[in-house]
């Protein structure tokens, strides 16, 4: 059954180039359960796709020239060489039609692009882009590129193209998710595990409807805490580092980059205690694992904000909420929220209620699915 994103982003390939597409890629945000700024530390999360999307039309030209539309606005440049330009949201295609080896088997091609993932929530939406542009390119290349090597060019893209210099995490769980379940990735090995969802409980995305640009965000010198941190220690990441270690040199460290390095290590053993929750369905045990990440964000590592605090406070006080937490890199965006089933519609009319009584501000709050990976159809 054709999905209405699949048939929006035809109908927009056809308006703009005058004929149809030969393919979409359908390739999904994600949500991260727990585990959030580990991933560049080598460390453990838990992500799961959800069920808003990016789709991407797309035709073989052979002109040696890409031209994407997206929201009328068309980005045109060639394959080779490529070089940066304008609009910004090419970069991401530019930057995975740079870093994907078989990449220089696609001669030139056509798409268009339509989204229900909002950008700059937190949501993925640029590694949904990314993970899209790399099925085209692998496909009209007549490729087979391992989904981590997808992951893998995409990351690349991010960090050296677009200059975000972020984890793995996002990618992976766009290019290898199953329905139904989260993923569960060691971010050092790349080893990943699908990890079923009870049906008894929701996933509920708490968008508060500020935004931030991650290239201009503090991440990147978050980032630079950590390895401030694990230089000073002598190890490679901060997964290596355990809670007593980091207690011994805590006086030999700068007070935040210690507090930062605290959350990183003590949120890699909570993600392995979700995972453990999750399969043997103690979902109350997640719950309370996704409140104490939250604290740590916002107590250690600074990564939440106003909003964000505040959206939680929210969801925590709604009816049957077991747990909620900022998700993703921060600052602004989405929060997530662990609920009980039966409890949904109660909780999505009380948690908006209380955010708005609060901040004044409207938030977007809505159930997501754990979805497939990226694909093309």
């Amino acid at each position: 059954m054709q999905l209405p994103i699949e048939a929006d982003a035809r109908s927009a390939f056809e308006q703009r180039f005058g004929r149809a597409p030969t393919g979409v890629a359908i390739s999904p945000g994600r949500v991260n359960l727990i585990g959030d700024h580990t991933d560049y530390n080598d460390g453990f999360v838990l992500p799961m796709a959800i069920d808003r999307s990016v789709a991407m039309a797309f035709r073989p030209t052979g002109s040696g020239v890409i031209r994407v539309v997206s929201d009328g606005e068309t980005a045109e440049f060639a394959v080779d060489p490529l070089t940066h330009g304008h609009p910004a949201w090419s970069e991401y295609l530019r930057g995975v039609a740079w870093s994907l080896p078989s990449a220089s088997g696609a001669a030139g091609w056509d798409a268009a692009i339509a989204s229900t993932i909002p950008m700059g929530a937190g949501l993925s939406s640029s590694a949904a882009i990314e993970v899209a542009t790399a099925l085209v390119l692998d496909h009209l290349a007549g490729a087979s590129t391992t989904r981590i090597d997808v992951a893998k060019a995409a990351q690349r893209a991010e960090r050296e193209w677009v200059g975000m210099e972020c984890g793995i995490m996002d990618q992976m769980a766009v290019a290898m998710a199953l329905p139904g379940h989260a993923l569960f990735i060691d971010c050092r090995t790349l080893a990943s595990d699908h990890v079923p969802i009870p049906n008894d409980t929701s996933f509920v995305v708490l968008d508060t409807t500020t935004r931030r640009q991650l290239v201009e965000s503090p991440y990147n010198e978050r980032r630079a805490s950590c390895e401030r941190v694990a230089r000073h220690l002598g190890v490679s990441a901060l997964r290596d580092v355990t809670s007593d270690m980091l207690a011994v040199h805590w006086p030999e460290l700068d007070a935040r980059d210690a507090r930062r390095a605290r959350h990183v290590v003590t949120e890699n053993q909570r993600v392995l205690d979700a995972v453990d929750a999750l399969r043997s369905n103690d979902m109350a045990r997640f719950g309370a694992l996704m409140i104490e990440s939250h604290i740590s964000l916002r107590e250690d590592f600074e990564s939440s904000g106003p909003e964000l605090d505040s959206i939680v406070e929210a969801a925590l006080a709604s009816p049957g909420c077991l747990g909620a937490r900022v998700t993703g890199a921060g600052f602004a965006g989405c929060a997530i929220a662990a609920v009980q089933a039966t409890a949904l519609d109660e909780f999505l009319g009380a948690a908006g209620s209380r955010y708005q009584a609060v901040t004044g501000l409207t938030a977007d709050i809505y159930p997501c699915q754990p979805s497939a990976a990226a694909r093309i159809v």
